[in-house]
């Protein structure tokens, strides 16, 4: 598999993503539990959106955008055009984790103080998975390479599934995740600050708040398995799909709070992420066809989202739509969630 991943440019990149954590994690720490406003996630959003563009715009630079040669200058665009088209791909995707993050908050009425870290370590958990898999995915296309009608067939019946549960209320209550969780520990009534253990009655019980990033680890897994051969069908180097999903994930939690009060208005989201599924896995299916330009695939997410959004803007949710809080009645000695 060819990449232009250099021992040089993998260090670098580790070396900014290292450093990029730390900082987040001092500020985290220096600002404490405390409730994310609009504008602070919007300036945050918009700082990740720009390193990552000013990432790509070093990378094509690098690679020989503006030299003299001809072969390297297409190679430049080509890795370029790659890894905007992987990021936004990927961005679009994680807005659906963002809902879903949403309704696991509003679920167990998770203080929005709270929310920050669970988040963060939420994105820790992803980081690392997204590397296990693509470094997976990459070998599996190697060795196999009709894994990609493989890849391709799941993104076709994902998006058609997607496509039939968008717009339907999600029944969390009945998650197989969490009605194991609730048989195989017992959790506390209430939040004890941000402390995944607590002590009730001379007996230690998990706290919701450890049921929450469980729970957030079980979406990442879900998701990864979703966008991994989503990007894979944008470009095999490995160098770019890693970099596009660890850009796109490190603003995810900026973009959380951005569009958690604004999500009813974008009801019709969903649709167009599972338009964006089918075709990439149709792409994928054809892959031994007819090759679709990275540019083609650029352009048609970008107008899906644009078409779906601003749709949603301009058809009211139906009634039901807009997402409910649920009770939650954790296990305890005495019951279980979902209990009356």
């Amino acid at each position: 598999m060819i990449s232009i991943g250099t021992p040089l440019l993998w260090t670098l990149f580790a070396a900014f993503v290292l450093i990029a954590l730390t900082i987040d994690f001092l500020a985290l720490n220096r600002q404490g539990s405390h409730t994310v406003s609009m504008r602070e996630a919007a300036i945050w959003s918009i700082i990740w959106v720009g390193v990552s563009f000013l990432f790509v715009g070093w990378l094509w630079w690098h690679l020989g955008g503006i030299g003299p040669d001809p072969a390297a200058r297409a190679l430049a665009d080509a890795k370029a055009l790659e890894f905007i088209t992987g990021y936004l791909v990927e961005k679009a995707l994680a807005v659906d984790n963002i809902f879903v993050f949403l309704m696991i908050f509003t679920y167990f009425a998770v203080p929005a103080a709270f929310q920050k870290r669970v988040l963060m370590i939420g994105i820790l958990g992803a980081l690392v998975l997204r590397a296990i898999m693509i470094l997976i995915g990459a070998w599996l296309i190697v060795r196999f390479h009709w894994i990609m009608y493989v890849f391709g067939a799941f993104l076709v019946f994902t998006g058609i599934k997607m496509w039939w549960a968008a717009g339907q209320e999600p029944d969390l209550g009945n998650n197989p995740a969490l009605r194991w969780i609730n048989r195989h520990m017992k959790i506390a009534p209430g939040y004890d600050g941000e402390k995944f253990f607590t002590t009730a009655n001379g007996a230690r019980l998990a706290t919701p708040l450890l049921v929450v990033i469980l729970l957030i680890g079980i979406v990442d897994v879900v998701f990864a398995v979703d966008s991994i051969p989503a990007i894979f069908a944008i470009t095999t180097d490995p160098f770019i799909v890693l970099t596009s999903n660890v850009f796109a994930i490190l603003g995810l939690r900026a973009m959380y709070f951005l569009l958690a009060g604004v999500h009813e208005r974008f009801h019709l989201l969903s649709y167009g992420l599972a338009i964006i599924l089918v075709f990439i896995g149709v792409k994928m299916l054809l892959v031994d066809v007819y090759k679709i330009p990275v540019a083609w695939s650029l352009g048609f997410t970008v107008a899906t989202l644009l078409a779906t959004m601003l749709l949603s803007l301009k058809i009211p949710a139906g009634p039901g739509k807009a997402g409910t809080a649920f009770p939650f009645r954790p296990k305890t000695e005495r019951g279980r969630a979902g209990e009356h």
